[in-house]
């Protein structure tokens, strides 16, 4: 498993811009350990300490960072079944440091078992964590699980326009499958996803499907794609 070298990098500086003295040196302490004993249980334990020695702006991303030092320091055959360890021992908080990382430790998608095992989660946060502001499901998932990632987002209310990657995903099946989500949401009374014009390619429907959708009573956010 292959961590993309220029985020790490960055990732790095901006952790340490954001400690002070005595953060710092224990932050580099905790690297030391990892780098010494690189095992789940060093990471799930430092990881925990995180929340009393660093500012809690910054817990995510330093446990973001001791995955990555762990990694670095563990046999490639061993990256998998750890952060699979990791990820089985963390709590909410912990997860969504992991997932939200998972870009730019895992450029192969090699965790993508995992990240689909994560996605089947009811719990919001988690869920964003692996959905939005991040290029991994739009690079490794398959067509289909991408589709049933954006549908989960719209069914969680979630920020559709934060979902990388989502206009290249633009296809007719995925327009089917938002229509009929919107078939779904008006049959029932329920509130339209206001996220939902964002994942119709309106260029690839047909000229009925164009007509039917204009037939319809749709909130104001429709307008700009109808007209």
């Amino acid at each position: 498993m292959n961590m993309r070298l220029d985020r790490l990098t960055e990732q790095r500086q901006a952790l340490r811009q954001q400690l002070q003295a005595p953060q710092l040196q224990w932050w580099q302490q905790a690297q030391a350990q990892l780098a010494q004993q690189p095992d789940a249980t060093t990471a799930a334990l430092l990881s925990g300490q995180c929340k009393r020695h660093l500012p809690g702006h910054t817990v995510a991303l330093a446990r973001a960072l001791a995955l990555a030092h762990a990694l670095e320091h563990t046999p490639q055959d061993a990256h998998l079944p750890l952060l699979r360890q990791l990820f089985l021992w963390g709590d909410d908080q912990e997860k969504i440091a992991l997932l939200g990382a998972l870009d730019w430790l895992d450029s192969d998608g090699v965790c993508l078992e995992l990240a689909l095992q994560a996605g089947r989660t009811s719990n919001p946060q988690v869920f964003a964590a692996l959905a939005l502001d991040t290029a991994y499901p739009s690079r490794h998932y398959p067509e289909r699980a991408f589709h049933q990632l954006v549908l989960k987002a719209l069914g969680m209310g979630l920020d559709i326009g934060r979902l990388v990657g989502l206009p290249q995903h633009h296809s007719v099946s995925l327009n089917q499958l938002a229509l009929d989500l919107l078939d779904e949401q008006l049959a029932a009374a329920r509130s339209v996803s206001p996220g939902l014009p964002r994942v119709i390619a309106f260029d690839l429907l047909s000229p009925a499907q164009h007509q039917r959708l204009r037939g319809l009573r749709l909130p104001p956010e429709w307008h700009a794609y109808l007209n």
